[in-house]
């Protein structure tokens, strides 16, 4: 065990899952001699060799093309889309072939490809370079979508999904790339918390907070805020958001019997409506309040000197307890 950065930690997951399989290979733009635009590839090209970490054309759609030719070849591809709205140029790939190719050959071509996606604000960069598409792939029958929040997982979630048969996008959070953890190296993975398992990060009892990737953090510290108030709030970590574990949220909300979501996403058609219904949907009699989300806005990602306003904070989401809570909140119109 040590302790790594968040770009390290993928970094040696990424290493660690060439080392173990000599099919693995990584695509992607600059990931070669420069090391990815955020170092995340920084040194395997040096150590595996420019047959197995390639510096691909600007061509994102070429990438995801070349890697469907590669997993039929019994490769298992890892592409990097530098930016998360650099990702819509290979969208239709994604969707209508990796997705859809293990379904139309009725089992026969499996895609074990996995597609690396930086995503999300707070690094003061505009349009195409601070977006949140998650929701659009969890929508897609056929393609598995995780987001890590923590070195561990960032680690362990990499290989994980390099490994697993089935078509994964890992969305990792650039913002927390410098964030330092402890990260225990190596370990049989099937002993290790699965791909599709949420995890309760704080427990509690008048509220049940859910959140993933870049807003853990940021719900850890409104747990924190809230329980100065005398405020009981559980944190659970998605961490899988096709398929959501929505057996352990539900759990959860049982006990609770209040819901808090938050994204950085916008809030029309995000996961937070998903999980809302779906939760409503079971835990009906046990909800004492409507479920609230805690969202980005319904605009073009702002400029860099608005995204603070744009992005939930520890102070939007505390609102959002008050709100689900029936404490004075900002639209109750009520003086705290």
């Amino acid at each position: 065990m040590g302790t790594m950065t968040f770009s390290r930690a993928i970094n040696a997951g990424l290493r660690k899952a060439m080392e173990d399989d000599p099919k693995v290979v990584l695509m992607g733009e600059d990931i070669g001699k420069l090391g990815g635009v955020f170092r995340i590839t920084d040194g395997l090209q040096k150590d595996f060799g420019p047959h197995r970490v390639i510096d691909t054309p600007l061509a994102e759609a070429a990438i995801m093309g070349t890697a469907v030719g590669l997993a039929y070849r019994g490769y298992r591809p890892v592409c990097e889309i530098q930016f998360d709205g650099f990702i819509y140029p290979a969208f239709d790939q994604i969707v209508c072939q990796v997705a859809k190719l293990h379904y139309r050959t009725q089992g026969r071509v499996k895609m074990p490809i996995t597609i690396r996606v930086p995503f999300g604000g707070g690094i003061g960069s505009p349009e195409h370079h601070s977006e949140s598409p998650e929701a659009y792939f969890t929508h897609t029958s056929g393609l598995r979508v995780v987001a890590v929040s923590n070195p561990q997982d960032a680690y362990t979630m990499i290989r994980q999904a390099i490994a697993s048969d089935d078509p994964v996008l890992y969305f990792e959070p650039k913002r927390r790339y410098h964030t330092k953890g402890e990260v225990t190296e190596g370990g049989d993975l099937a002993r290790e918390l699965s791909m599709e398992s949420a995890r309760t990060v704080a427990a509690g009892s008048d509220a049940t907070l859910v959140t993933y990737g870049p807003l853990v953090p940021t719900a850890l510290d409104a747990a924190a805020a809230a329980a100065d108030e005398g405020i009981s709030l559980e944190v659970i970590d998605l961490r899988s958001l096709a398929p959501i574990d929505f057996a352990a949220v539900e759990a959860s909300v049982r006990r609770t019997g209040r819901l808090v979501i938050t994204h950085e996403a916008a809030q029309s058609g995000g996961l937070g409506a998903e999980i809302a219904a779906s939760i409503t949907e079971r835990c009906f009699n046990f909800l004492e309040a409507a479920p609230v989300r805690v969202t980005g806005f319904d605009i073009p990602y702002p400029a860099s000197k608005l995204e603070k306003h744009h992005l939930p904070d520890l102070d939007r989401i505390l609102d959002g307890v008050d709100r689900v809570l029936g404490r004075p909140n900002s639209l109750s119109g009520l003086e705290g």
